[in-house]
């Protein structure tokens, strides 16, 4: 069967995969539904439940708190568009643009005397009331999303959220059309302008451009000096992506990484806002992290074999230059810590040690701007 490549095409591809419906009628409400519903647990969002002013989905945002927090939501009055509502939303904008979505989405936010939750994370084995609570988490997509106040006509082409607040943005392309990923970051560029409050650092925590070919991310928007990393398998030891005999190169980013499971793995152990000091100027910047591909890969199957065959065991992993070293081990000495295999923890301790002083200091910095535990 031939797929439909399209830019049209691919959301349609997409949005098919993750919820089990192509998301192509605006207006018709899926707020009834409950999330494990349709294909991958995802759910159709309507483009205009978008609040551009505080860069929510209220309907989807709504309905989790209502599900989960109900007290809470009665407070808030989200039913109705109240100064109570307004101010919640206000300062829920606040906290994400001081904080950033994953600190937010981990974390929570105060309001008043109110702990609002905003996302129920992984569950442990055999604990039935933490997953029937990240059963409830509501995880979005919403296809030509119009997400500015003042130039309504713009829309992206997909836009992910979790439980209301957005997380990735999809800027799609097609060979059929003799367009590139290259052309979608260029639309990102230049289309994309990076006072928008969606596009602020730390509010969305990655930008995809693609095709059908190859996968590139960027996580923080400034314009032509925007920053694109591939996100690919690679092939043949180089780029790109292997050729793939059921679909598209470029359907793992959907079918593995995009997954709620992955998705919420990644939000808690690999996506982060980190603070940087330049040595020459004592300038410091904020950054998001998120992972590539292969960081992803290599520590995952790090861990499964671990949780598997227990300790005792030697691994040699071929990271090129500048492919991300220091954050891998990071992330792999992070979670090696919470390892469990049989109900035990499998490590106590993790100790990290390298003979190169340079890589030295970038892993020692790594860990601590990752630190969540304090065992290594």
């Amino acid at each position: 069967m031939t797929t439909d490549t399209s830019e049209r095409g691919l959301e349609r591809l997409i949005s098919e995969a993750l919820t089990g419906a192509p998301c192509d009628s605006p207006g018709r409400s899926m707020m009834t539904e409950r999330p494990a519903a349709y294909g991958a647990g995802w759910i159709c969002g309507d483009p205009h439940d978008y609040d551009p002013e505080y860069c929510v989905d209220l309907g989807q945002l709504s309905a989790f708190l209502v599900g989960t927090q109900p007290k809470v939501a009665e407070a808030l009055d989200l039913g109705q568009d109240s100064p109570t509502r307004a101010k919640f939303l206000a300062r829920l904008q606040s906290e994400t643009t001081k904080r950033g979505s994953v600190d937010v989405l981990r974390n929570g936010i105060k309001h008043g005397p109110h702990q609002v939750d905003l996302l129920y994370g992984t569950p442990s084995p055999g604990n039935e009331k933490a997953s029937m609570l990240y059963g409830l988490n509501r995880f979005s997509v919403t296809r030509q999303l119009r997400y500015s106040t003042d130039n309504t006509h713009l829309a992206l082409d997909l836009c992910l959220f979790i439980n209301g607040l957005p997380v990735a943005t999809f800027e799609l392309k097609n060979s059929l059309t003799k367009q590139t990923v290259f052309d979608a970051e260029e639309q990102y560029k230049r289309d994309r302008h990076p006072r928008e409050r969606l596009f602020e650092l730390g509010r969305c925590l990655v930008h995809f451009a693609m095709d059908e070919h190859e996968v590139r991310f960027c996580t923080h928007l400034r314009g032509k000096e925007s920053w694109f990393l591939p996100f690919n398998k690679g092939w043949n030891d180089g780029a790109g992506n292997p050729p793939n005999p059921d679909g598209l190169k470029t359907d793992y980013l959907w079918k593995e990484t995009l997954t709620r499971a992955s998705l919420t793995n990644i939000i808690e152990n690999y996506a982060q806002i980190v603070e940087t000091k330049d040595e020459k100027s004592g300038r410091k910047k904020r950054e998001q992290i998120w992972p590539r591909y292969h960081q992803l890969e290599v520590v995952r199957r790090l861990l499964a074999d671990a949780s598997d065959r227990g300790v005792g065991l030697r691994y040699l992993i071929q990271h090129s230059a500048g492919s991300g070293k220091s954050k891998s081990i990071a992330w792999l000495a992070h979670q090696l810590i919470g390892l469990e295999r049989g109900g035990e923890n499998v490590f106590d301790t993790v100790v990290v040690v390298t003979d190169r002083r340079l890589l030295d200091k970038q892993i020692r910095e790594e860990i601590k701007q990752f630190a969540q535990v304090g065992s290594i």
